[in-house]
């Protein structure tokens, strides 16, 4: 297994990374990773995300303008540079692949946009195709949706479309891309609206379709949504807080993960320095809640699961370390954290095989 690791190395972001390292393990079980390479000279790698060939690795450098492409050598896990491209946008946050592998799509957090990047025969990236602006009223907190900020790509299961949660504008956009033209468009028919000041980040889809599970980063709580997949909208049935009663600090929600069963639920809880443990009702799909576990660090800005499903693995970017948990399998609680590696600032974690990484 390889591993690859994404950092903030800009003074701007108190960056401690020295830029993308690479990991060999034979297992995440395994105690501690091996560093195998580190690709200095990047700027904030602060996403990062493998092809489903497993040949290339794709990055969006954080407070910048670009992404990036490395092939990957099958035999080390170390990868070689092949091209960056433009992505007329401040701040790239978030990249996925259409469902037919013909263009990288990226969400400019800072600058209210999507950017469809078409992807070369050798895995390097052709100029943009389209770049389509996110319409809407900002929402009501006054330092945080100052403008529109998309911070997710997901597909749909049905492959048709793909939902965008912008952060800024409380809504999640329902967007499709033609793989002909390469072009977006936008339906505002099936935009769905959050709560105002949510600030609604990312989503994971439920293993049956039915079911979408929205993480607000502002307000902190956890939106559950039905999906109508011909229709392709949103429609909110429960939301609940993710937060001890008990807790008063400053604190905001960042990843989200949902098991491949759609048994389980975790969501990374910065200021707070927590993971919220959920176990999803198998007919209703309403979360309830398992309890929380401590991150092991600060500011946990990133949480994957490993591709066994047994293990989750928490990147806490203001603490510097990796850690690991086991999953309780019929309960879904966070067991027996362990250290897996110290790295600056850590933001993103991709595996060269397995599941796609989210934030």
């Amino acid at each position: 297994m390889f591993a690859y690791i994404g950092c903030r190395t800009s003074r701007e972001r108190n960056g401690r990374g020295s830029g993308l390292g690479v990991f060999h393990a034979d297992t995440v079980a395994k105690s501690e990773w091996k560093k195998i390479q580190e690709v200095e000279g990047l700027i904030n790698p602060s996403y990062l995300l493998v092809s489903k060939s497993g040949r290339e690795l794709y990055i969006a450098h954080g407070d910048q303008s670009e992404v990036s492409s490395f092939v990957i050598d099958p035999q080390s896990g170390s990868v070689s540079k092949l091209n960056r491209q433009p992505t007329y946008g401040l701040n790239p946050v978030h990249l996925a692949f259409d469902p037919s592998g013909s263009f990288l799509l990226v969400a400019n957090y800072a600058t209210g946009s999507l950017a469809a990047v078409p992807i070369a025969m050798d895995g390097s990236l052709n100029p943009v195709s389209d770049l389509l602006f996110l319409p809407g009223e900002i929402g009501p907190h006054r330092t945080q949706q100052s403008f529109s900020h998309p911070h997710q790509i997901l597909f749909a299961p049905n492959e048709k479309s793909f939902v965008v949660p912008d952060k800024g504008l409380d809504k999640i956009f329902t967007v499709t891309l033609d793989v002909f033209t390469g072009r977006f468009h936008l339906d505002p028919s099936k935009t769905s609206n959050a709560r105002p000041g949510a600030g609604p980040r990312h989503a994971v889809f439920h293993s049956n379709g039915r079911f979408v599970y929205l993480v607000n980063e502002l307000d902190v709580s956890l939106t559950t949504c039905l999906y109508e997949p011909e229709q392709q909208i949103l429609s909110p049935i429960n939301r609940v807080s993710v937060l001890p009663s008990e807790h008063f600090g400053e604190s905001s929600a960042a990843g989200i993960i949902i098991d491949p069963t759609g048994s389980f639920l975790f969501v990374s809880i910065r200021g707070y320095n927590g993971i919220a443990m959920f176990a999803l009702d198998p007919e209703t799909g309403i979360p309830v809640l398992q309890g929380w576990a401590s991150s092991q660090g600060t500011l946990p800005r990133f949480i994957t699961l490993d591709n066994s499903s047994k293990y989750l693995l928490v990147a806490n970017e203001g603490s510097d370390s990796i850690v690991r948990f086991s999953i309780d399998q019929s309960t879904g609680l966070l067991t027996d954290p362990h250290p897996v590696i110290e790295t600056g600032s850590p933001t993103c974690i991709a595996f060269r095989t397995g599941h796609a990484a989210i934030s």
